[in-house]
């Protein structure tokens, strides 16, 4: 019985999964200690309980899983407690199914991996492998793999940058580049300019660095108040600001050339470093690729950072920083911090741009994330109540859409989870849950029939609040 629950409790957590063959009664006999009438016992036990099966000169497989049988569906009673939590508990438990398959993922900005190209990007990891003199075991450069610099320097172009090598500091991802960005211009205590709503990992680790936060509104339409900010700057002791000017997560905005240009001319006005997450900037749906405060910088108080973590590598963790008048900063931090970046993985990356599959990757993956961008607007207005409003992003992965002031988005987000639909709450986008009618929806998987049923059913539940 002990064995039986022991296994029985690694299939109901998936550790075992459904088709997955079991160990032979010898196997099991053996690697437990246990006679084999023993062994056979706990099998016929997981066999009453229906959890395993037995096949005729095969043994036995795993049949049950939790994640698909009708009791999981069947919708709960809530416990209306979205008031007693923390926006830390809240965050942890949108985020806690994350990497469960059973979950339709509707709250992940990030692209499906049916729309990366696996198979290329294996071949450019072996390719570099194979041209680097040590086989990419040693260090890495400290300022970060020379080809890899030298083509995010040549791509810079196309956001109207005129950027060399030697002003790209590579890093583990998009959040690394931020981190120290942000450590390079502030002390504990400084005051840092948000965007309002905005991605909740950038203001919990502004937090974590001791800093304060300012949060600045921000339109779906319009993007930042440069108004308000500038109002800001006067009566606050700002000491910098990050914001995601293109493409913003969760609201989908992209700031005008013009805006983008007058937010650095008041910054640079008031000798205030601006640190541009620029993660999305790939992702745009029109025939140019927007251009970047970082293109307007000539101070050197922008700090531009990015990575391939949305647009192609998610795993890989290869990011970068423009970081300006600040770069020496930014190498010593890195040096404390890191020494180096993986030596793999940039090597790759430096080689996919080389080959030109990234280029070629990319206009794929816009193309997707357009249509899909399409289709998902079409189901939602089409399956959701008349009166919510929607964002109409241009790039990007993402949807803002508003509902009724009635309906509590945490509470809709713990009803859809009973339906293995995962959503993003407003709570989670600001610091005070602020938007407790607004739920953020990603378009990055495919549109397919699994998805539509979905958003039909997000629509019966928002119905009924």
């Amino acid at each position: 019985m002990q064995i039986a629950d022991r296994l029985g409790s690694q299939i109901r957590q998936q550790l075992l999964k459904t088709g997955e063959k079991l160990p032979s009664v010898r196997a099991l006999s053996h690697e437990q200690g246990i006679s084999l009438s023993t062994a056979y016992k706990a099998y016929v036990q997981l066999e009453i309980k229906g959890l395993i099966e037995a096949r005729p000169k095969s043994g036995y497989f795993v049949r049950y899983t939790p994640a698909r049988s009708f009791d999981h569906h069947k919708p709960q009673k809530q416990v209306k407690e979205t008031k007693k939590l923390s926006l830390d508990e809240m965050i942890a438990r949108v985020y806690r199914h994350f990497s469960s398959d059973s979950i339709i993922k509707l709250s992940r900005a990030s692209p499906a991996l049916s729309l990366l190209p696996q198979a290329k990007l294996n071949k450019s990891m072996m390719e570099a492998i194979r041209l680097s003199p040590n086989s990419c075991i040693n260090y890495e450069e400290i300022q970060g793999n020379e080809n890899l610099r030298k083509h995010i320097a040549r791509h810079a172009f196309s956001w109207g940058g005129n950027i060399l090598p030697e002003d790209v500091v590579t890093t583990q991802g998009c959040m690394e580049a931020l981190v120290f960005c942000l450590k390079a211009v502030t002390q504990p205590g400084d005051v840092v300019a948000i965007e309002s709503p905005t991605y909740f990992g950038i203001f919990t680790t502004i937090q974590s660095l001791g800093l304060k936060i300012l949060e600045i509104p921000t339109d779906p339409i319009d993007g930042l108040d440069l108004d308000f900010l500038a109002k800001s700057i006067k009566e606050r002791q700002i000491k910098a600001c990050l914001f995601v000017p293109t493409f913003s997560n969760p609201l989908g905005y992209c700031m005008t050339n013009d805006k983008k240009k007058q937010l650095v001319e008041l910054l640079a006005k008031n000798e205030l470093p601006l640190i541009e997450d620029d993660i999305y900037g790939e992702m745009h749906f029109g025939n140019t690729r927007p251009r970047t405060c970082k293109s307007y910088d000539k101070q050197g108080l922008v700090m531009l950072c990015s990575s391939v973590s949305k647009s192609l590598a998610p795993g890989y963790r290869v990011g970068w920083c423009i970081p300006g008048k600040f770069k020496a900063r930014v190498i010593n931090l890195k040096l404390m911090h890191t020494l180096s970046s993986a030596a793999p993985t940039q090597a790759a990356i430096g080689n996919f741009f080389e080959t030109g599959r990234y280029d070629l990757h990319m206009r794929n993956l816009r193309k997707a994330l357009h249509t899909q961008c399409l289709r998902y607007a079409q189901a939602i207005a089409e399956y959701f109540p008349a009166d919510i409003k929607m964002s109409r992003p241009q790039g990007g992965y993402v949807s803002w859409i508003e509902l009724n002031k009635k309906i509590d988005a945490f509470e809709l987000y713990e009803q859809a989870l009973n339906y293995n639909i995962s959503i993003s709450p407003g709570q989670i986008f600001s610091t005070d849950r602020r938007f407790t009618n607004f739920i953020r929806i990603s378009f990055g998987i495919p549109y397919n029939d699994e998805i539509e049923q979905s958003l039909k059913t997000l629509g019966l539940l928002i119905s009924k609040f």
